[in-house]
């Protein structure tokens, strides 16, 4: 396999599949924050031809559920990359890959959406969130996450480094993603 093959392959099953987890981890804020206020969780989408969701019967929390999303699926996600990085494994520049999305994705969502109001931005602007707390956290959320990628490129075969990408890397991410996206559909509704 060349190197530029295996770049190919690396992006195109690494990416989907950090979108695929980052809305694992955006959903499991949520489910956490409502079970933690009393409120009941109905049924969480997690497919992956669906944007993923979490339905509440009773939500006696709706601001505190709602930030949760955006605040556990950035910060999750960072922690493992440091836990990641102190213990220097080899995969580490991937981990910090996906810290970063999260961050850069839940940046984005909060802060486009405190001006379209859609999804967990109207929710939160419902709630009694303001505007600027949205963008604030959008603002700081992107800044954060384009730290974190800044530097990536040689682990990803750029910067004329492809033989950096190895058949390993290659085949734990075609794996992590056949795997999330047979799950999703097993066990997901739409």
């Amino acid at each position: 396999m060349t190197a530029r093959t295996r770049q190919v392959l690396l992006l195109a099953t690494f990416l989907p599949w950090c979108w695929l987890m980052m809305m694992v981890v955006h959903e499991l804020g949520h489910v956490l924050a409502a079970w933690m206020t009393g409120g009941t969780v109905e049924r969480v989408v997690l497919h992956p031809w669906a944007i993923s969701r979490t339905d509440l019967s009773h939500n006696p929390q709706p601001l505190s559920v709602s930030w949760a999303g955006a605040v556990v699926g950035s910060v999750v996600p960072v922690l493992v990359w440091l836990i990641a990085q102190a213990s220097r494994i080899p995969l580490a520049p991937f981990t910090r890959f996906f810290a970063g999305f999260c961050l850069v994705t839940n940046g984005v969502y909060l802060g486009m959406g405190a001006w379209t109001g859609d999804g967990d931005a109207g929710d939160l602007i419902a709630a009694g969130a303001a505007v600027w707390q949205l963008v604030l956290f959008g603002v700081g959320a992107l800044a954060s996450g384009l730290w974190l990628w800044h530097g990536l490129g040689p682990a990803f075969g750029f910067s004329g480094r492809q033989e950096a990408i190895t058949h390993r890397s290659v085949i734990i991410s075609m794996f992590l993603l056949l795997v999330t996206v047979s799950l999703e559909c097993w066990l997901s509704p739409r």
